[in-house]
């Protein structure tokens, strides 16, 4: 199978210091990712794989050979296999005495085993030094750099305690839980038993005072609820009113009409009416 490479751009090169080699056993992803992090940084990375001729997806400029032959051109081997593929490595004790073997894996469920993936490979060649490291990061992060996820943070700010929003917030529920309460009440005492149970004067109090008491805590509960959005067209979607500014058309006419009618000039003259007075009348 023909080898695809993957291209490194450098991070720090120095052309005049020697290129350090390391090795890494493993060309999964997080073997890759962590090749090509190795490449920018300027190291010389070479893969141990068991199937070298197999292999694709390699960075640029690293180097794939058998195991045993990987092992040989680095003192610092990154061991990127799961535990359960560390059988191999018993037959490498004599190429892996005295260098650092680094321990990157992590096991699927907590107390899996009952020593740690770094206990057990230092099992099975004790003469390495093992060395656990890149554990907490992701091929992903490896990968993306900068870009991850993982790295972006909302810069939090100070916002100061302000007084009128305080007040607004608190009108608007306690509005709302008054007009709410009258406006079952209002429905309570619209039951037939229990409307046959008051007098008119009593049913009349309850449906005309406490109605427009009603409307009117209603209404200010959605104009609070508004609040500065309303001389705002910023906050107007497609330049279309909101479903709770059109909601208060209705409410803020009725309203305004009733202002009209209680005014004196106005109340005296429709009670007059209403009493059987006539503009024209002679008698």
């Amino acid at each position: 199978m023909e080898k695809t490479y993957i291209d490194a751009l450098p991070l720090t090169m120095n052309s005049s210091e020697k290129q350090e080699t390391v090795c890494i056993f493993g060309t999964g992803d997080f073997g890759r990712s962590l090749g090509l992090k190795m490449l920018q940084c300027g190291y010389f990375v070479v893969f141990g794989s068991r199937n070298p001729q197999m292999t694709n997806l390699l960075p640029n400029g690293a180097e794939v050979l058998s195991y045993s032959e990987a092992a040989k051109k680095s003192d610092i081997i990154i061991i990127a296999i799961h535990r359960e593929h560390y059988d191999f490595l018993t037959e490498l004790t004599e190429v892996l005495n005295g260098k650092i073997l680094v321990d990157i894996s992590n096991n699927l469920k907590i107390n899996q085993y009952p020593e740690s993936n770094a206990e057990y490979l230092a099992q099975l060649v004790p003469g390495a030094h093992v060395v656990k490291a890149f554990n907490t990061i992701s091929a992903w992060a490896l990968q993306s750099g900068a870009l991850d996820a993982s790295r972006q943070a909302i810069l939090k700010k100070e916002i100061p305690f302000s007084t009128s929003t305080a007040w607004l917030y608190d009108s608007y529920v306690a509005l709302g839980i008054l007009g709410f309460f009258l406006f079952v009440l209002l429905g309570i005492t619209s039951l037939p038993s229990v409307s046959n149970a008051v007098n008119w004067r009593e049913f009349r109090f309850v449906q005309s005072k406490l109605g427009y008491l009603t409307l009117i805590l209603c209404t200010a509960h959605t104009l609070v609820y508004g609040g500065k959005k309303f001389l705002n067209p910023s906050n107007l979607k497609w330049y279309l009113p909101a479903a709770y500014v059109l909601g208060l058309i209705i409410p803020c006419i009725v309203l305004v009409i009733k202002f009209v009618l209680i005014m004196p000039c106005v109340d005296n003259t429709l009670t007059r009416i209403r009493q059987g007075w006539e503009r024209n009348s002679k008698h």
